[in-house]
């Protein structure tokens, strides 16, 4: 069996083995790219400032400098923060129109999607486009699509909403709000026009649409298929909705690697980089070190009301380049969660804990079963 074969067998078991072999605290990844496995140098690297001079590589050339990246980071933060309350009303609208037994991850797409839709573009942006932006989610543009057929048909849709997405920014820079009512006012705020154009700014809301949706329905289908495998019983969960959603995302962290241009010569583990070259590090590899959790391959949300059994967490990076709404997500899958599991008792078949890698670290296909809880008798 090659090494492709089975990294997509079992991933994260596959690079487990990996770090075992190594000696150096360094791995190489079966298409090339070479990985930080050791936690401590994980943690030196993604804290030294020498290593994040420069852009960050995720909005790629869109924007024209740091200080822009950082603007429209903090802009987006600021706006999904204030758009909690927001968010939390969607979601118990969402969460009525569940099927009682659902397939998971997709039911959870549907959901978050429906969730954050009023957030990602007003209720009061032209109709036709918000179509387009509910046929992005379903259609393989917003969640990835597996199949070639699917993945032809979504950029076909892709083209559709940047279109339309350019001609909101071309209205709204003639029309412009006092305060933010959607992400794409909130993007628009932090990009002068003489700096980024039209399109720039309608790829850079569908950007944020993926990273904001994409991460918390993934995050959020690893919590209840975590906590419903750990506790089977009918009665409700023994551990509070916050400490699972840390829990799920130190075991199962979504974005298992964290990738960078290495900016400058320098060496790692005694392996030579040049400026150019890719480097990772994984926040799965770190959070299941043996050196900094205990039990890490234990999935035990009640650790983190414990002292003393919190190592290196990094689901959302580290320094300088730390994802600027990891708070706010964190809350927002809060949230999520406590609707879901509020007067309903979970459970699933067919869930096991092998991920599957799509644009990050995914749960395989579960059915979702949610049952009303009978009201407490008097």
């Amino acid at each position: 069996m090659g090494d492709k074969r089975r990294f997509r067998r079992d991933p994260l078991a596959y690079i487990e083995g990996l770090r075992r072999r190594s000696t150096t605290g360094i791995i190489r990844l079966p298409w090339g790219e070479y990985c930080v496995s050791d936690a401590n140098q994980a943690r030196a690297l993604l804290r030294d400032p020498d290593f994040h001079t420069g852009m960050s590589d995720f909005f790629g050339a869109l924007l024209p400098t740091r200080e822009a990246q950082v603007a429209v980071g903090h802009a987006v933060r600021d706006f999904l923060r204030a758009g909690v309350p927001q968010y939390r009303a969607g979601l118990a609208r969402a969460v009525t129109e569940l099927d009682p037994a659902g397939r998971w991850p997709e039911s959870g797409n549907r959901l978050v999607h429906r969730s954050v839709a009023d957030l990602m573009l007003h209720p009061g942006t032209p109709a036709a486009t918000r179509r387009l932006s509910d046929r992005a989610a379903r259609g393989g543009v917003v969640f990835h699509a597996p199949q070639v057929w699917r993945r032809v048909r979504a950029e076909i849709l892709r083209a559709r909403l940047v279109a339309a997405l350019t001609e909101q920014v071309r209205q709204r820079r003639e029309h412009p709000a006092e305060e933010p009512r959607d992400v794409l006012d909130a993007v628009l705020g932090a990009c002068p026009a003489a700096e980024v154009p039209d399109r720039a700014v309608a790829e850079l809301q569908l950007m944020m649409h993926r990273a904001i949706v994409v991460p918390l329905s993934a995050s959020l289908a690893w919590s209840v298929l975590l906590g419903c495998l750990h506790h089977t019983a009918d009665s409700p969960w023994p551990w509070p909705v916050d400490q699972v959603v840390r829990e799920a995302l130190r075991h199962r962290p979504m974005p298992w690697v964290l990738a960078r241009t290495v900016p400058h010569p320098l060496e790692v583990g005694g392996v030579p980089f040049q400026a150019g070259d890719l480097l990772s590090v994984s926040p799965y590899l770190t959070h299941h070190d043996e050196q900094q959790w205990s039990d890490p391959d234990v999935f035990r949300p009640e650790r983190w009301q414990e002292t003393g059994d919190h190592g290196c967490f990094i689901t959302f990076g580290a320094g300088p380049f730390t994802c600027a709404g990891a708070a706010v997500a964190q809350t927002l899958l809060v949230e999520s969660l406590t609707a879901l599991t509020h007067d309903a008792h979970l459970s699933v078949t067919g869930g096991n804990t092998r991920a599957a890698m799509a644009e990050g670290n995914v749960p395989r296909p579960f059915t979702l079963r949610r049952t009303p809880m009978p009201p407490p008798k008097t």
